[in-house]
Order: C-alpha cells, then sequence, then structure tokens
C-alpha cells in the first residue's frame, strides 16, 4: 500500500466530511433557532412557492376579517340609530291617536301637534347626522355600498343602510271620489279594488233613502275586505247646496214643508226674511239635527248649505213655495233630491280602482299611486283628518323602517357567518402552510443530535488522519 507524503487523502476526506456535517449542523441550529423549514428558496424552492401562495391568502383572509368586522360595526350604528328613530315614530303615532279623539279642543290639538313637529324633526336630525367613519348613513347616500370581504378581487357583499328623511318616509296612495251618486246599491263585478269585487247590499243604518248605495254603506263594504285588498275607506261629508240665494216668504208647516230625511222641519207656521237674515230658516234645520244627522248653515252667497258630517244621504223634499224660498225650484213647484256623501280610500300601496260601475262609488277606473304630500314630513295633528291621515303615514313608515332593519339584520347574520368561514379557511390555510414552511423540532432535534455527533468525530477524525505522514516520519527515522 503507498504511502503518499504531499497528498494527505484522509485528510481531505475528513475535512470534506467535517465541513459537510458542519453545514447541515448551521442549518439544523437556523432552522431550530427560526422555528421555520424554509429560511431561503434553496431550502425547498417548490414549497417556498407554495408558502408564498398560503401565506398571501392568510393575510387577505385575515384583512376580510377586519372589514366585516368593520361591516358589522356599521350596521350596528345604523341599527341602533333606526331604533330610537323607530321610538320616535311610535310616540307620533300615539300623538296622532289622541289627536284623533274628538274629546280633544282645538288648542288640545294645537298642543299635540306642536309635539309632534318637534319630533319630526328630531328624525329628520338623526337621518341627516348619524355617520360611521365619516359617511351618513340614514339619509340615503349610503347605498349599493360593498364590503370586501373576500381575499380576492370582487368577493363582496352588498349594502344599504336606507334612506330615513322624513320627506322620503311614509308615502300612501290615497283618493277622493265626487258625491256618491243616488241611487242602488253596488253589485257583483261593478266596482273592483285591487282586483277585489265590492258590493254594498248591506244598509248603513241611518239613510233614509238609498240607504245600501250610500257613501257610509260603500265604505263599510270596501273595509271589510281591507285584508284582502290592504285599502281602508272611509265616508266624508254630504254636502246639498240650494243654488239660489235664500228669498223672503213665509211657510204655512203644512202645504208649504220642509222635509229632510224624513223629519219635517217647520212644526208651525214660519216668515222667512231674504238671505234668512233672522236665521228662522237655519235654526229650524239645526233644531232637528239630532233627528236628521243634517246641519245647516249659509255660504258667502247666501245659499242654503246642508252637511251631513258622517256620509249619510241628505233626502230634501219641499213642498209649496218652499223650494222657491230656498231657491230649489221656480214658484211653487215640489222640489225632491237626494245628495251622498264622498269615499276616500287610503293605502299604503298603489290603489287599482276598476269594474263595470266604480261612478257607482264617486270613483274614476285607474291606479291611484303613493303622494309625495303624505310623507312623514306632512304630517299634521291639529285636526282630526290630519291625524287619521297621520296614522296611515306612520304606519307606512314603520313599514318601511321595519324592511330596513330586516335587510340589516340579515347582512348582519351573513357577515357573522361570513367572519367564521373566513376564520376557517384561514386556519386551514394557516395549517398548510405551517406544514410547508415551518420546522418540525422533533425531526429537526434528531438531525441536530445527528450532526453534533457526526461534527465531533469528524474532527476527532480529522486529527487522526494526519497519523499517516508522521508514519512516514517515522520510517525516515530509521
Amino acid at each position: 500500500m503507498a504511502l503518499p507524503v504531499n497528498t494527505n487523502v484522509s485528510s481531505i476526506n475528513a475535512q470534506r466530511n467535517l465541513q459537510r456535517s458542519t453545514l447541515a449542523l448551521g442549518k439544523s441550529l437556523e432552522r431550530l433557532s427560526s422555528g421555520l423549514r424554509i429560511n431561503r428558496a434553496g431550502d425547498d424552492a417548490a414549497g417556498l412557492a407554495i408558502s408564498e401562495g398560503l401565506r398571501s391568502q392568510i393575510r387577505g383572509l385575515t384583512q376580510a376579517v377586519r372589514n366585516a368586522n368593520d361591516g358589522l360595526s356599521l350596521i350596528g350604528t345604523a341599527e341602533s340609530a333606526i331604533g330610537t328613530y323607530t321610538d320616535i315614530l311610535q310616540r307620533v303615532r300615539e300623538l296622532a291617536i289622541q289627536s284623533a279623539n274628538d274629546t280633544n279642543s282645538h288648542n288640545n290639538r294645537q298642543a299635540l301637534n306642536e309635539e309632534s313637529q318637534q319630533l319630526l324633526e328630531e328624525l329628520q336630525r338623526i337621518a341627516t347626522t348619524v355617520e360611521f367613519n365619516g359617511s351618513r348613513l340614514l339619509d340615503g347616500t349610503f347605498q349599493a355600498k360593498q364590503l370586501q370581504v373576500g381575499a380576492q378581487a370582487n368577493q363582496t357583499i352588498s349594502i344599504d343602510t336606507g334612506n330615513l328623511l322624513t320627506h322620503n318616509l311614509g308615502k300612501v296612495a290615497r283618493a277622493t271620489g265626487s258625491a256618491v251618486p243616488a241611487g242602488a246599491a253596488l253589485g257583483t263585478g261593478e266596482l273592483l279594488i285591487n282586483g277585489v269585487d265590492i258590493e254594498s247590499s248591506q244598509p248603513d243604518g241611518v239613510s233614509t233613502v238609498g240607504s245600501s248605495g250610500s257613501a257610509i254603506a260603500i265604505a263599510n263594504a270596501i273595509n271589510a275586505k281591507t285584508n284582502l285588498h290592504n285599502v281602508k275607506a272611509e265616508a266624508l261629508a254630504a254636502v246639498f247646496s240650494g243654488g239660489q240665494a235664500i228669498a223672503a216668504g213665509s211657510v204655512n208647516g203644512t202645504t208649504e214643508q220642509l222635509t229632510i230625511n224624513g223629519i219635517k222641519i217647520f212644526d208651525t207656521a214660519t216668515t222667512i226674511l231674504a238671505d234668512d237674515s233672522s236665521g228662522a230658516l237655519r235654526d229650524a234645520i239645526n233644531a232637528k239635527s239630532n233627528q236628521t244627522g243634517v246641519v245647516a248653515s249659509l255660504d258667502t252667497s247666501n245659499q242654503l248649505v246642508l252637511t251631513a258630517a258622517d256620509g249619510r244621504n241628505i233626502h230634501v223634499v219641499s213642498t209649496g213655495s218652499v223650494g222657491d224660498h230656498l231657491g230649489l225650484t221656480a214658484g211653487a213647484a215640489d222640489h225632491t233630491s237626494t245628495t251622498g256623501g264622498t269615499v276616500r280610500i287610503t293605502s299604503v300601496n298603489n290603489i287599482t280602482v276598476s269594474g263595470s260601475a266604480p261612478n257607482k262609488a264617486g270613483l274614476t277606473a285607474t291606479t291611484y299611486t303613493e303622494l309625495a304630500s303624505t310623507s312623514v314630513n306632512y304630517i299634521d295633528l291639529s285636526s282630526v283628518d290630519g291625524a287619521n291621515l297621520a296614522i296611515d303615514i306612520v304606519d307606512k313608515a314603520l313599514e318601511e323602517i321595519n324592511s330596513i332593519r330586516a335587510g340589516l339584520g340579515a347582512i348582519t347574520n351573513r357577515l357573522e357567518l361570513t367572519v367564521q368561514n373566513l376564520q376557517s379557511i384561514s386556519e386551514n390555510l394557516s395549517a398548510s402552510e405551517s406544514r410547508i414552511r415551518d420546522a418540525d423540532f422533533a425531526v429537526e432535534t434528531a438531525t441536530l443530535t445527528r450532526n453534533q455527533i457526526l461534527q465531533q468525530a469528524g474532527i476527532a477524525i480529522l486529527s487522526q488522519s494526519n497519523t499517516t505522514t508522521q508514519s512516514a516520519l517515522q520510517l525516515l527515522q530509521r
């Protein structure tokens, strides 16, 4: 066996192995100290590319969770304000119901209206001032906004917090017909409200003529089917006008008589002055108001005006010269007429009137749409009619607000589930990224121990590799 001196192959081999074990030991120490299996591309090029892609998704998902939570905070802010808004509307409704009660005086209603107007101003203030991070939420400007809730582009959820400006809420459809013509009750197919057939076969209980076809009877028939067509009706006052100024004359109370709704007005001979300046005619009629349901007055032209506030028919019969005195007829001709009230229909939705004879109810075949003049902004409780309209307006507004709140509630539930889903996906991706990139301490510790042993052995062997050249020296010494 050759014994070279210039080249110590054993030493070179020992150095190479020692260098390898030292490098391996350094890598083990690096992995254990960093906790990562891949510290540079050379450690695992493919694994690094995959883990970087996963890490990008994880960071995107983490931000998406923050975005969704911001969305939940925004909705919570809007929901809180809408809750206050709803409470105020409920109070306005209470005031409207109170104002609609005829036990209230004009001053009482003015006080109720004053409170309601203050509340309406607060509603407008809420709608225009509630903000989240500089964005107004309830004035209609925060609509169709997108929440980025994914790690990739266009993974969004649309959000709309609604428009609660008072001029935008509570619009109702309302139509007031002409006076109901005296005649027979409504038959099958003659009046349809939103496709529902209305028949007025029941008498109203107060009209003496045409009781089943009066404004009261028609309104009652419509209201009996409100659950089907979602329309409410009310009978408005019947108004009869004489047509001519009242002329002077006398009435004997027998052959010359005025009968209103079956009740004779003149019990004795009565003198009527021109324009009824003494009030004898008016007083005679009003003395029987409890029986007739009709109140008399004079208009600016001194014409007789008869009003039945409840909408019952006004049936007028005059005999002899009475018609001439009242401006009803010329000369001594008898007069007979029936005047009906009017029907007003209201709905929170559009109203479609059709049928073969809607004019029998004083209505026109058409579709009545929501009126801008019936929004929350126009609520006025200073009259019974205004109070009743306010109730309908508030009911419509509450319906619209409840719809907005339901939508926000649905988005809230969706966002909460989105957060849970994003967190679950992020967790799984993190586990996948960890398996690729993170160091396995059990394996790396074992590898470290192995490399330490190899390094120590390499050092020992390297020191022994020099004994070969020393043996050559020993040969020279001999």
